[in-house]
């Protein structure tokens, strides 16, 4: 239910901002507005405003219209020509077309600034572990290091380091990088991306890098244990200290974890320390299909240090005045690496799977209305640069395809064929289907593979 009203909030809100920028200057350049939408098909609720326009509620949740008087739709009555759209200036009905995406770029950097002026909680870009044979390792970086800069960008959290280092890695360059070692010694470090391929500019893409976040050390003790669980009816209580596990000697959590699920359904015997006594208990882990092979769980989590995790938080904020300067950087190079990544999967340097459908929005959607409200707007804000970037792509049937049309017009000085516009608009629906059918795909891919 949080997935789902999560989902419907953010279409609605973006939907409604995206209309009411065409509706605002519609009437600003004297068009009638007919009907003002939120949904697609039948209208499920209708009230009409003083100015004659019908604001509608329609059935299905999944966008939105505005639809004007405009000759080509039907018979417009001799007195009301004059605020058809079709009779308009070409330039008011560009203004008209663009004032949608413009919308959503404006509600981005509003959203944008509300969070920069009340912090953006983040992590520390502290790197971990540099596994050997990585770009990371040949550049020299050092675990512990903490990243200052990319050329000569500030980074002030991992996460701005991860989308600073996406959008170098889309143009396959080296990049110089800055950064402070655990002892306080400055490093300079030129970090080659180009080795990078298409397939691997995924969400692990940092790690194919070699750089991993830094994580504190969490010992092998148990923390909390599911009732159900195959651990707590092996007898492993919360605060057992797990010495060794099959033999094996035990230092990190993810030691213990590794053994387990290498064992699905296989006994595995674990040496523990419960106070001042030494035992051995047998646990046998449960079989868990995931990522298509099967591995093993005893349902337990580890007792985590939360001052050395605390530490690892930081938060980004600014003034007033600069919190607008960061959010009109972050709304550009948000809408800069969208069409970048557009564009190289239409060339085929980066992969298709990388394309997401309503589905996945929905379940980021709720992932980050559980998080709280800062992740729910940071989510929004990106879905609101999405949107305009999409609507401003030259496809017939989005606003960027009309632009197209009135572009060709103003340059010709007279309107597009009917025969155009219907080749344009057959053209427009099999790209869009072609695109929701590829990201529904994904979407069903990920929901299967987990």
């Amino acid at each position: 239910m949080t997935t789902l009203l999560a989902f419907i909030v953010a279409i609605a809100l973006l939907v409604v901002f995206h209309e009411l920028g065409h509706y605002w200057v519609a009437r600003r350049c004297g068009v009638k507005v007919l009907r003002f939408s939120v949904g697609f098909g039948k209208v499920i609720y209708s009230k009409r405003s003083s100015d004659g326009t019908e604001w509608a509620i329609s059935a299905i949740p999944l966008g939105g219209y505005v639809k004007m008087l405009d000759e080509r739709e039907g018979e417009v009555a001799p007195e009301e020509l004059d605020r058809a759209f079709n009779r308009k200036p070409v330039l008011q009905r560009m203004a008209i077309v663009v004032a949608g995406p413009l919308s959503n770029f404006l509600l981005a950097i509003v959203l944008y600034w509300a969070l920069f002026v009340h912090g953006v909680p983040g992590l520390k870009p502290v790197l971990g572990e540099v596994p050997p044979a990585t770009p990371a390792a040949a550049a020299s970086m050092q675990p512990g290091e903490t990243i200052l800069s990319v050329d000569g960008v500030a980074i002030p959290s991992w996460q701005e380091l991860r989308w600073t280092l996406l959008d170098e890695a889309l143009q396959q360059s080296e990049v110089k990088i800055e950064g402070r070692s655990a002892q306080g010694e400055q490093l300079t470090h030129v970090l080659d991306m180009r080795g990078l391929e298409a397939n691997e500019l995924d969400g692990e893409f940092l790690g194919k890098l070699g750089l991993q976040l830094h994580q504190p050390l969490v010992l092998p003790v148990i923390g909390k244990l599911t009732e159900d669980g195959v651990g707590k009816q092996a007898g492993l209580q919360p605060g057992d200290l797990i010495l060794h596990a099959n033999g094996r000697a035990l230092q990190q959590w993810r030691e213990l974890v590794e053994v387990v699920r290498m064992h699905p359904g296989q006994a595995v015997q674990l040496d523990i320390r419960r106070g001042e006594q030494v035992s051995s208990v047998t646990v046998v882990p449960s079989a868990v299909e995931e990522g298509g092979k099967m591995v093993g769980k005893i349902g337990a989590a580890p007792q985590v240090d939360k001052a050395a995790w605390e530490a690892m938080l930081t938060e980004v904020s600014y003034g007033p005045f600069d919190a607008f300067g960061q959010a009109l950087r972050k709304t550009w190079e948000t809408s800069i690496l969208s069409l970048k990544m557009l564009g190289k999967m239409v060339l085929g340097e980066v992969s298709m799977k990388n394309l997401s459908g309503p589905i996945t929005i929905a379940d980021y959607a709720g992932q980050s209305a559980e998080m709280g409200p800062v992740a729910y707007l940071g989510f929004l804000a990106l879905i609101s640069v999405s949107l305009g970037v999409l609507n401003l792509l030259p496809i017939p049937l989005l606003d960027g395809g009309h632009l197209l049309y009135y572009a060709a017009e103003l340059a010709k000085g007279s309107p597009v064929s009917e025969q155009a516009w219907e080749l344009g608009q057959r053209i427009g629906i099999a790209l869009l289907g072609t695109l929701m059918v590829f990201a529904i795909y994904n979407d069903i891919t990920r929901l299967i593979s987990g």
